[in-house]
């Protein structure tokens, strides 16, 4: 995908986002999200906040503050963000979806798999099957694959081979573990309990347990 096609993803996001807010009722919205400690509306205002982040100066300086635990100044502006009604939130996803504009600590190709996940990080535990773009997340298990911190995929998935089904995308070495790409997408990114249930091979037993450990 070109840079265009990354932001056309993202904003697509935004939109189906969006959309899935606006049928919730007030409950759902205080529901726990596949985030720990994240609400779906922390969620919500995460992926609304993006495009309208405040400067690298304040994002420094929280993360001084916070001690360098940049994970919990991020939800902390979530949670900040999320005071805001449920229709606000709606509105700026809508308004602000064709913004190019993202937080000075990021990259294109980080906020493209940020939207695809976020997504489903609340449609999953609602009930609420929406499917991910499918050439957005292969851009995604790309990219999550070759990073390491937050998620440390290489690492922590060590003696395992992971298979797309559904794209031209394999990597690591052991016992195989496949699935569509969307499922592989939230495997990388620490999602494993909702990822399990599209994933098959060998190595799932691997992954049963991880996912009963954690």
């Amino acid at each position: 995908m070109n840079r265009d096609e990354k932001w056309q993803a993202i904003a697509g996001q935004r939109r189906v986002l969006a959309d899935l807010l606006a049928g919730l009722n007030e409950n759902q919205w205080q529901q726990p999200s596949l985030c720990a400690q994240w609400r779906v509306k922390d969620v919500a205002a995460h992926v609304a906040l993006t495009p309208q982040s405040p400067g690298i100066v304040r994002i420094v300086i929280d993360a001084l503050r916070a001690r360098g635990a940049l994970q919990a100044v991020n939800r902390d502006m979530a949670i900040a963000h999320a005071d805001r009604t449920s229709a606000e939130l709606i509105a700026e996803l809508r308004t602000l979806a064709d913004s190019r504009r993202k937080p000075a600590i990021t990259t294109l190709d980080n906020l493209l798999f940020d939207v695809l996940v976020h997504v489903q990080d609340i449609a999953i535990p609602l009930g609420l099957p929406t499917a991910m773009p499918r050439e957005a997340a292969h851009e995604g298990v790309e990219r999550v694959w070759r990073m390491g911190w937050p998620f440390w995929a290489r690492r922590r998935l060590t003696g395992l081979r992971l298979t797309a089904t559904d794209v031209a995308w394999t990597a690591g070495r052991g016992a195989e573990v496949s699935g569509p790409v969307q499922a592989v997408l939230l495997l990388l990114t620490g999602r494993t309990a909702a990822a399990l249930p599209q994933l098959t091979g060998p190595g799932t037993k691997q992954l049963v347990a991880t996912a009963a450990s954690g």
